[in-house]
């Protein structure tokens, strides 16, 4: 059996990932876009990373950011993966010489087919719920039937995932690599361990 990879985004104290990585999350996420609950500075995302045992991978999420500002980020935290959730180009997302991820907020199926063709030296790409106005972390998820069959590209399934339907969601879609924020936190940027610990064992169930 393949062991799916899990991220736990919108971390926001050292704490927390530590508790994440000793939980055994693949990877953590720091949040750079200012209207985001989630959000978290230069100094903080510092401290974070610096509490991150070894081989935990560090993901930085921008928003329709400008390219002074993350390589400003880029400049300062030891960051081993982009992730945009805006409307940013393949030419823009490859720009920073990087592995990325491209969020996609699904509609329809075409989105997923159009995702995976636009941007094809993307690590992966992350489907979620699409809400009107909100950019990620609505704590909803989209119809995991509008998955196609084959999809010719690494992806990630995120949107509205929790410790209690995550199985579901892997055993539906076949999903080899789930992202999480709201589904497992006490407040917003504050994660239970019960729930991340749930989360990543459901996850491989």
């Amino acid at each position: 059996m393949n062991q799916v990879r899990t991220k736990i985004c919108g971390i926001t104290s050292p704490e927390d990932a530590y508790m994440v990585a000793e939980a055994g999350a693949d990877a953590i996420g720091l949040v750079f876009y200012e209207k985001s609950k989630r959000f978290v500075d230069i100094a903080t995302a510092q401290t974070v990373v610096r509490a991150l045992p070894p081989f935990v991978s560090v993901v930085a999420l921008f928003v329709n950011a400008s390219q002074v500002r993350i390589q400003e980020v880029l400049a300062a935290v030891p960051i081993d993966v982009l992730q945009f959730h805006g409307d940013e180009t393949a030419d823009f997302c490859r720009s920073f010489g990087r592995p990325y991820l491209k969020a996609v907020r699904v509609r329809n199926t075409q989105d997923i087919l159009d995702a995976a063709q636009a941007y094809p030296d993307a690590r992966g790409i992350l489907f979620d719920a699409h809400i009107e106005g909100e950019y990620g972390g609505t704590g909803l998820s989209f119809d995991w039937q509008l998955l196609p069959e084959k999809i010719n590209h690494h992806w990630i399934l995120s949107g509205g995932l929790s410790p209690e339907n995550v199985t579901q969601a892997v055993k539906l879609t076949g999903a080899l690599a789930v992202d999480v924020s709201s589904g497992v936190e006490l407040v917003p940027g504050i994660k239970s361990k019960e729930k991340v610990r749930a989360f990543i064992a459901n996850a491989q169930l």
